[in-house]
């Protein structure tokens, strides 16, 4: 018998190439089935009145106006609901020391965010729900904000709990040597800078969205959901809303991107499968936009105090930063808010090699709204101290930032290996996809090109950044701290009577294209044309159990669970066929829906005969042969705590030094996410990760006055990249199969988001640099700009 590692090699060969999805005919049709969709009988609407103050007390509710509305069923307050729900705290057991209040899906007595639900108005229609809204009378009294990160930490700032004696929900520091020591040294250049991030959001097309229907005879909650987790969210409803879990269905359907916005636990949400539980009848709520830009999770807001020191010939002696970043006034639930800096503190100055390193995070309470994991959790900020910071050392000591990466970047012949602060790494190719970057930009003919208009007063820059993506997670990432969140993977892979294969996978379909990669994997290992692959996805009541879609997991643990059970049918199928035609298992294969002769191709029974034989004429079959022509497999990472992916990436720009405005006229990566099984999906993933890296770099930003207000909270004030800002991206590949699974396939989702704010920024500073002026704030906004050159 063949086993896994021979899988690759059969006609049906799907893994590897550029295969169009099957849904998308039917999404450019008009034809997605998207949460909002959803219209089902007797289906009443949850509206939510939010709190105008970052932070105030909520004094009294007066509902008796809005009751007689026209088309109100029912208004709840943030203490009615709090009645039907277990308060949920959003730590970890392994994040020692985070602290966070336990929270509600309303606010109970006191408002701690712009934006935060107060009260709940259901009604016949969300339009008649929001003019029910404005005859609710709330009494406030407002509270002093405490906005700003540094300040909140302040022994004189106003405390957002008052049962803690700070601001402060966690601090973590990591020291490995002796960092300040080691730059003391006569021949050590030290470079030490202040960085700032913009908190940004994910923006998604598809905003926030559940239907909840309750069936009060089977005690039954479904929940359909725009989202990424399925088997969490059913774990979090049936634990909180004391139910059983198997009475909780959560089915998300098509879904207009997530990007980790929709892997998180919200209250209007909770909220409103509780009142489908109270009413006994379906409750849809939908976010409008200006709801998601006050309630989905924000990121990145960090305050960052790093240096670097250097050697005369480039060699890193040490790095280390003090991280300040802002979360909200509580810690989100289950995940928490703790996360992207902990993966700062882990990931910095990943891919080099140096012994000092000194790196302490502070993750503080703010009345603004939660922050928690969006695309690239932590890596945007992780790879622009190390490579930002490692270029400015570079131009200090007069070196090519290309040459001062080949001095330290880990070689590609030492792994396994581990960074300075512990990760464990192995499969990576740092070297290779730094040398494959430069001949793909022709790096010296830029330089050339750069040298001849800076000669015109024209100032064009070129950035890098060398990274590493976190991708295939292991238990240790939240099962180890207590969390539901699965690091597993199911598959099941069933051979129906026609010859067709139906799979199904507990990862979900976000528009990025999973489901054509399980079915090409499918279709590839067993045999069968892709066509006759139908894929089902994110329905708890028929997919195996596993953690959804996250951390790039997708192709590298769904797929492997995938691949594992096709093979599992596979070996069902051959073992059945050789019983019927009278021949050994090892002589035979599957090819496109065809029993063959391995020798020859010689074609013996089609698989759609095979299956009638199993299903109707089972009495051909000897007796002490049962074949179940189904199969389910379950993957989970375990030789490491994560699988990571790495890169190389080259910004090329020109800065206006008249208007401050940045144009990117290049962008260049090169992927080593181990097999890539569909290059057109993975490229193009690359590429959309890069654009929401162009955008935190010059254009996304929350901002907010210093009451806690959002004074951007719309699609015309807040910037994204547009067709216009989007550069030529060119994208290449280092393959480095994982040795975790026999698909080899790391993930490949995040690294664009991570590394291009790092590559942009050094390219923008690269291009000031005549001028002896820089930028170390994100975005790069004209004004920023302006303002470092001291114009305004």
């Amino acid at each position: 018998m063949t086993g896994p590692a021979t899988v690759f090699d059969k006609p049906t060969d799907y893994i590897g190439k550029s295969i169009p999805r099957s849904d998308a005919s039917r999404l450019l049709r008009g034809k997605g089935h998207y949460v909002d969709d959803i219209q089902l009988p007797r289906m009443v609407h949850a509206v939510f009145l939010r709190s105008p103050h970052a932070h105030a007390k909520i004094i009294s509710i007066d509902i008796k106006e809005a009751e007689k509305a026209k088309g109100v069923i029912a208004i709840y307050t943030g203490n009615d609901i709090a009645k039907h729900v277990e308060p949920y705290v959003g730590v970890l057991s392994h994040l020692p020391g985070l602290r966070s209040p336990a929270q509600y899906p309303l606010a109970v007595d006191v408002a701690r965010w712009q934006g935060e639900p107060v009260a709940v108005v259901v009604c016949s229609s969300r339009a008649l729900g929001e003019d029910a809204l404005e005859l609710i009378n709330i009494s406030y009294e407002p509270l002093p904000a405490v906005t700003d990160t540094m300040d909140a930490l302040s022994s004189e700032s106003p405390l957002i709990h008052k049962e803690y004696d700070s601001n402060l929900a966690w601090k973590r520091e990591v020291e490995v040597g002796s960092l300040d020591e080691a730059l003391s040294g006569d021949e050590v250049v030290v470079v030490e800078k202040q960085m700032k991030f913009g908190r940004h959001t994910g923006v998604t097309l598809e905003t926030r969205a559940t239907v909840c229907d309750y069936v009060p005879g089977d005690d039954e909650l479904i929940m359909y959901y725009a989202g990424q987790a399925p088997h969490m969210l059913q774990f979090i409803l049936a634990k909180h809303l004391n139910m059983l879990e198997e009475n909780v269905r959560v089915v998300a359907h098509d879904v207009g991107g997530s990007f980790g916005i929709k892997v998180h636990t919200y209250g209007d949400e909770i909220a409103t499968a509780i009142i489908a539980k109270l009413l006994k009848r379906p409750v849809k709520f939908t976010a409008d936009r200006l709801e998601s830009f006050v309630t989905d999770i924000h990121a990145r807001d960090h305050v960052v105090n790093a240096k670097i020191g250097v050697r005369k010939d480039g060699s890193i002696v040490g790095m280390g930063f003090n991280d300040f970043t802002g979360i909200g006034p509580f810690s989100m639930y289950p995940r928490t808010s703790a996360i992207e800096c902990n993966q700062i503190l882990n990931l910095t100055g990943a891919p080099y090699q140096f012994e000092h390193y000194h790196a302490v995070g502070n993750v503080v309470f703010q009345n603004k709204t939660l922050m928690c994991q969006y695309r690239a959790v932590g890596h945007p900020i992780a790879m622009a101290i190390s490579d930002c910071m490692l270029e400015e050392a570079a131009r200090v000591i007069g070196m090519d930032p290309v040459q001062i990466r080949k001095k330290n970047l880990i070689p590609d012949d030492a792994y396994p290996t581990k960074s300075t602060t512990g990760m464990r790494f192995d499969d990576l190719s740092h070297h290779a996809c730094l040398d494959k970057l430069l001949e793909i930009m022709d790096y010296d003919k830029l330089l050339l090109d750069q040298e001849e208009h800076r000669k015109r007063g024209i100032y064009r820059g070129i950035g890098f950044v060398s990274l590493v993506e976190v991708t295939n997670p292991s238990p240790m990432f939240y099962g180890i701290g207590g969390a539901p969140i699965a690091s597993q993977d199911g598959a099941t892979v069933r051979l129906d009577a026609a010859g067709a294969l139906h799979v199904s996978s507990s990862v979900t379909e976000q528009g990025q294209g999973t489901n054509a990669i399980l079915q090409q994997i499918a279709a590839d290992v067993f045999g069968v044309s892709i066509e006759r692959v139908k894929v089902t996805t994110g329905d708890t009541a028929t997919v195996p159990y596993g953690g959804g879609t996250w951390a790039s997991r997708g192709a590298g643990i769904g797929g492997e669970a995938m691949l594992q059970a096709a093979y599992a049918l596979k070996e069902q199928v051959l073992s059945t066929a050789a019983v019927i035609l009278q021949a050994k298992a090892e002589e035979l294969d599957i090819s496109f829906g065809e029993v063959v002769l391995k020798s020859s191709g010689e074609q013996k029974i089609s698989l759609g005969d095979l299956a009638k034989i199993v299903y109707y004429r089972g009495n051909e079959l000897p007796n002490d042969l049962q074949p179940e022509l189904i199969a389910t497999r379950h993957y989970r990472v375990t030789d490491f705590p994560f699988v990571f992916t790495n890169g190389a990436m080259a910004a090329h720009v020109e800065v206006d030094t008249n208007t401050g405005l940045i144009k990117i006229l290049h962008f260049w990566a090169v992927e080593d996410c181990g097999r890539v099984i569909n290059p057109q999906l993975v490229d193009d993933q690359i590429r959309g990760g890069v654009v929401q890296g162009i955008g935190g770099a010059l254009y996304e930003e929350c901002v907010y006055d210093a009451d806690g207000q959002m004074q951007n909270a719309s699609m015309a004030d807040y910037l994204v990249p547009m067709a216009g800002e989007m550069p030529e991206i060119t994208v290449a590949h280092v393959e480095t199969f994982t040795k975790t699974s026999v698909l080899g396939a790391k993930g490949a989702g995040e690294a664009g988001t991570g590394g291009a704010p790092a590559a942009i920024m050094n390219a923008v500073n690269n291009a000031l640099s005549p001028l002896d002026c820089g930028i170390w704030q994100m975005p790069m906004t004209p004004e920023r700009v302006l303002r470092a050159l001291g114009k305004i």
